[in-house]
């Protein structure tokens, strides 16, 4: 799809490296014109250096060093993206860990602890942070970055399994919450990506993370992994004008016809598809139990 985000200006949170990186350089291709945060301050510099090679006349890529798991710096590093650009059309939610891998009863729980307020909190504080300016404009776009742990149990990664369920029902009462201030906000699975995340997985190896979830791994890294491109393009329809009134969903960049929903809003907006519900025995086809 031809999107174009020209005249837009986007926050990126994990924006230096991997698929934040990926869809950073798509928005500036688009036209958008970004801040990009994350911890590590070197790696945003480079990264920032890179991308202004590519930019258009008007365009400008920033940079904001901190950590969106503390309300200070959540707020800090949106005040400072307001300052460098005036204005915030866009947030995306991308800074994630795996936090640490083996049985509950076995890891580190001050890493189980922070891996929660990376992945949940975090994205929450940046949500609050950037909702004022928006509904002062008058609207904006929230693109938060989820996976398969949403919607599949993950032994051995229950910190990463339990903050990515938490955040898309976030997603889903936010968007319900901002829907008339016209701010649309959705959560995107990107696909199985061979970013430094996989690196992790198989350096922890079966014993941590299953017999299963490891011999996947190391069939994705072999096959090269869902390309870093899909999740991007899914973001920057997802932070364009071409999604207006698509919010509240869970979409997988890989599997789902993401650029024609917009034909569907009515079925968007009245069903609880791409959402995270309850299954009961009738939704399998069996005769016994209630139907809620």
């Amino acid at each position: 799809m031809n999107i174009s985000l020209k005249g837009k200006v986007a926050l990126i949170t994990g924006g230096n490296q991997g698929l934040g990186l990926e869809i950073t350089r798509a928005f500036v291709a688009a036209g958008a014109s970004v801040t990009l945060c994350a911890r590590n301050a070197e790696l945003l510099a480079q990264a920032a250096a890179s991308l202004r090679l590519h930019l258009a006349p008007g365009q400008r890529v920033e940079t904001v060093a901190g950590d969106v798991s503390r309300l200070e710096s959540a707020n800090a590093m949106t005040a400072e993206s307001l300052r460098q650009h005036g204005r915030l059309d866009i947030l995306v939610n991308n800074a994630g860990v795996y936090g640490p891998m083996g049985n509950i009863e076995d890891v580190d729980w001050g890493k189980w602890v922070q891996a929660i307020e990376i992945n949940l909190l975090g994205s929450i504080l940046m949500c609050r942070a950037v909702l004022p300016g928006m509904k002062a404009q008058g609207g904006g776009k929230i693109v938060q970055l989820s996976g398969g742990g949403a919607t599949n149990p993950m032994p051995g990664v229950s910190a990463y399994a339990v903050s990515k369920a938490g955040i898309v029902r976030f997603v889903e009462t936010l968007a319900l919450e901002v829907k008339e201030s016209g701010i649309d906000v959705n959560a995107i699975a990107p696909g199985a990506l061979n970013t430094r995340l996989l690196d992790e997985v198989l350096a922890a190896g079966p014993q941590k993370v299953g017999e299963k979830f490891y011999a996947q791994s190391l069939k994705q890294r072999a096959s090269g992994g869902t390309p870093l491109s899909k999740g991007a393009d899914l973001a920057v329809f997802l932070a364009s004008d071409a999604s207006n009134g698509v919010t509240g969903k869970l979409l997988s960049a890989v599997w789902d016809p993401w650029s024609e929903l917009p034909k569907h809003l009515d079925e968007l907006n009245t069903t609880d598809i791409y959402a995270l519900r309850r299954i009961v025995p009738k939704d399998r086809g069996m005769g016994w139990g209630n139907d809620k």
